[in-house]
C-alpha cells in the first residue's frame, strides 16, 4: 500500500532467487504545507481565515490566526523554553507555532539564540517565511552580520531565511549595494533558495530600481533565476508599466 500524509504504507519485495516475499514498511510522507490567504465572506459564499492547507492530501492544517494567538499565550509561560528547546519537533503544527513564538519575543539576544538553535530544524518554506521577529528591527547592525552568516549555511531554509531577512529590513532606509552584491554572488541547486533570491531581486527592483536594475542588465542572476526575477517583477503592481516593458526585454531565452 502506498502511504500517505498521515499513515505508513507497506512495500513488497520478492527475491528473484527463492520467491520468498519480504514486507517492508514506508514511512508516512507527511504533510506538504502551502499557505492560503484570508478570504473576504461575499453575500454568497464563505471565506475563511487564512492558514495553511497540505497540498497533497488537501487538508487543512491549523488556521494561522489560532497559531499567533496561542503563541502569544504560551510565549508568557516561564517555562516555554522546555518546547523551544525540543528538537526537531514532530509535528508541523509545532514547527509553526515555535515560528510564531519566536517572531513574537521581544529580547533581542533570546530571539537570535533561538533562531539560530531552530534554523537548522527547519524542513519548509512556510515555517521559514513566516518567521520574522519585530525585535529585529531595533537592531539591524547586528542582524545584517548574522545574515551574513546564515547565508553562508549548507542548510536550503537557513540560506532562504537569511535572505529572506535581509529583503524585509535593508531594502529601504538601510539600503546598501553590499546586500544585493551578496545575494547575487548566491549559486545554489536548491529550489527554494532560488525562488528567495529571485523574489529579493523582485522587491529589491520595487524598492530601489535605478540601483538594482543593473543586476538584470548585467545577468548577473542564474538563467532561471533571472527569469523568474522578471517575472515577478512584472507581476508586482509596485513596478510601473514603462518598468516592466523595459524587463520584458531582458528575458533570456532559453
Amino acid at each position: 500500500s502506498e502511504p500517505t500524509c498521515t499513515d505508513a504504507g507497506e512495500q513488497k519485495r520478492i527475491c528473484a532467487r527463492c520467491g520468498a516475499e519480504e514486507t517492508e514498511a514506508v514511512e508516512a510522507l507527511g504533510h506538504a504545507p502551502a499557505e492560503i490567504a484570508y478570504l473576504a465572506p461575499t453575500c454568497t459564499e464563505a471565506g475563511h481565515e487564512g492558514g495553511m492547507v497540505c497540498e497533497r492530501c488537501h487538508e487543512i492544517l491549523t488556521p494561522a490566526p489560532e497559531l499567533r494567538k496561542l503563541a502569544k499565550e504560551l510565549g508568557k509561560r516561564e517555562d516555554i523554553s522546555e518546547f523551544l528547546t525540543d528538537l526537531p519537533h514532530e509535528y508541523f503544527d509545532e514547527d509553526q507555532l515555535h515560528a510564531f513564538i519566536l517572531s513574537g519575543m521581544k529580547d533581542y539576544k533570546e530571539c537570535m539564540e533561538g533562531v539560530c538553535r531552530f534554523l537548522p530544524f527547519v524542513d519548509n518554506w512556510a515555517t521559514c517565511d513566516q518567521m520574522s521577529p519585530k525585535v529585529f528591527k531595533k537592531h539591524r547592525p547586528a542582524l545584517a552580520n548574522q545574515a551574513d552568516r546564515w547565508l553562508d549555511s549548507e542548510h536550503t531554509y537557513t540560506v532562504r531565511f537569511g535572505i529572506g531577512m535581509l529583503m524585509e529590513h535593508f531594502l529601504e532606509e538601510d539600503f546598501e549595494l553590499k546586500y544585493p552584491e551578496r545575494v547575487a554572488g548566491l549559486r545554489s541547486d536548491e529550489y527554494y533558495v532560488n525562488m528567495m533570491i529571485a523574489w529579493y531581486f523582485a522587491t529589491a527592483l520595487a524598492k530601489q530600481y535605478d540601483a538594482i536594475i543593473p543586476y538584470i542588465e548585467n545577468r548577473r542572476l542564474d538563467l532561471w533565476t533571472h527569469n523568474k526575477t522578471i517575472q515577478k517583477a512584472i507581476e508586482s503592481y509596485r513596478i510601473t508599466p514603462e518598468q516592466k516593458e523595459y524587463l520584458r526585454t531582458l528575458r533570456i531565452k532559453k
